[in-house]
């Protein structure tokens, strides 16, 4: 039942029925599906409205009458607060069961397409610490919880080390510990944190675009490197040879110590130039004996051992010969180019990031790879017939795109290819499932393969198998 509070309802005893989109849980109220964060189906909750649209609401919990057997203990102290791990709470086979359901429903829903049998998800034997990069943002002003306003205790410093605050991109949560990482990196932005309240350095005032200390990255891989990279909001020479000093003072065993100067309104640093302080101007990764140099800029699987287990799927469905050309399209730092190239008779690899495909360039020369090329453009300015013509048409397509999926030009271009394999891996089923209707026209999907890279997070990447009609 629902009864009024102000102008939105508090609706009791809602029944949790699934997991949804964003992490969010789902249950129904006078035939509108309601979102509420933070439970787990098989709840039952009072759940007080926040939010009203015409086809759904958004509320959140305020009282349990059962508790889902579905359940566990999160196992970080910010669960509820950040909103990087929603899922903690929910036991990992039941993250897998949803994350499965998650991109059958997606591509049937959306695609609408003819589809096999979906092949049991891969899950991820570690399910924390399990990430190769983190990145922590400074604030002037962090976020106060609840706790610490009744509490009653005066709180002098407002600076914060974290992460954003879900819908909030002003506030950020000060963290004591993340467990997606290695301890290094909470041990690596502690000292900084304490350095600066030394010092007396600034943080980054989000709204004003002010302060100095604005973004901590930290990467490592499975060989033992790591790179610390501190983005500045301000151009301060001596605060920054000082800081810059102090941790490489204090982590000698950072094998890449980097800065970048960032005074734009956004966090992006792919249009800055990155210094580097002291040490290699990468860190390298392995996989089955390849190994990857890894830049400031590049992209690269944040779960390097599901990594591994994605690529192995990835290659197995292309089924490639020694005579066929693969395209590797959103190629990166060339990792999946260079993981087939041993199979194939040539490799081209496309990426709109130039630093990236230096390093492709790099990493194939590193590991004695000479059947690969790489380009650096826009995909759907780069990938069509006259491209075709010039580099032999392809045998197979691997696509990765981001998030957004592939532009409908790409779609089209691929759809046009004449290419007997593609093999689509996504992050994002729903606009995967969007491509496929395009590619549905020439191409039947044969296999559908989800993997979880991010345990406690509603995030999963699928591998889908196409054939030529």
């Amino acid at each position: 039942m629902g009864r009024r509070k102000g102008r939105l309802p508090l609706i009791e005893g809602l029944e949790i029925v699934d997991a949804g989109a964003e992490g969010k849980a789902i249950g129904k109220f006078n035939e509108k599906i309601v979102f509420v964060p933070y439970v787990v189906p098989g709840d039952v909750i009072d759940a007080q409205v926040f939010r009203k649209r015409k086809n759904y609401l958004e509320a959140k919990a305020t009282n349990f009458h059962t508790y889902s057997d579905k359940r566990t203990d999160p196992i970080c102290e910010h669960f509820g607060l950040c909103g990087g791990c929603k899922w903690q709470n929910l036991k990992y086979d039941e993250q897998l069961f949803y994350k499965q359901k998650q991109v059958i429903d997606q591509l049937t829903r959306i695609g609408k397409i003819e589809l096999p049998e979906t092949l049991p998800i891969v899950g991820s034997k570690e399910t924390s610490y399990y990430r190769n990069k983190l990145e922590f943002t400074f604030s002037e002003n962090k976020w106060i919880t609840v706790e610490e306003m009744e509490s009653g205790v005066v709180i002098d410093e407002k600076r914060g080390v974290g992460f954003h605050i879900p819908g909030r991109f002003d506030k950020i949560l000060d963290i004591n510990a993340c467990h997606l990482q290695s301890d290094f990196s909470n041990t690596v932005r502690d000292a900084v944190k304490a350095f600066a309240f030394e010092k007396g350095l600034t943080f980054y005032n989000l709204r004003e675009h002010t302060g100095l200390f604005r973004n901590l990255i930290i990467r490592n891989t499975i060989l033992g490197e790591t790179m610390v990279l501190v983005s500045f909001g301000e151009n301060n020479p001596e605060h920054i040879q000082l800081v810059m000093e102090f941790l490489k003072e204090k982590f000698p065993e950072v094998t890449s110590l980097m800065y970048v100067i960032n005074e734009k309104k956004n966090d992006t640093i792919y249009d800055l130039d990155v210094q580097l302080f002291n040490g290699k101007p990468f860190i390298v990764e392995e996989m089955e004996g390849l190994k990857f140099k890894i830049g400031p800029k590049s992209f690269f699987q944040t779960n390097s051992k599901q990594a591994l287990k994605l690529y192995e799927i990835t290659r197995d469905f292309a089924e490639i010969t020694e005579d066929d050309v693969v395209y590797d399209l959103y190629t990166g730092t060339g990792t999946i180019a260079n993981f087939v190239a041993r199979s194939a008779k040539k490799v081209i690899g496309i990426e709109s990031v130039p630093e990236a495909i230096e390093d492709a360039k790099k990493n194939s020369l590193e590991n004695g790879i000479e059947n690969t090329v790489f380009y650096a453009g826009d995909m759907k300015d780069i990938l069509n017939e006259e491209f075709f013509s010039e580099n032999e048409r392809p045998d197979i397509i691997i696509t990765d795109p981001p998030r957004p999926g592939m532009h409908e030009k790409v779609a089209i271009n691929i759809l046009n290819s004449g290419a007997k394999t593609i093999v689509y891996v996504s992050c994002n089923a729903a606009t995967q499932a969007r491509d496929l209707q395009i590619l549905d026209e020439k191409y039947k999907v044969v296999k559908v393969q989800p993997v979880d890279m991010f345990p406690h997070t509603h995030h999963v990447e699928n591998v889908v198998l196409l054939k030529l009609k």
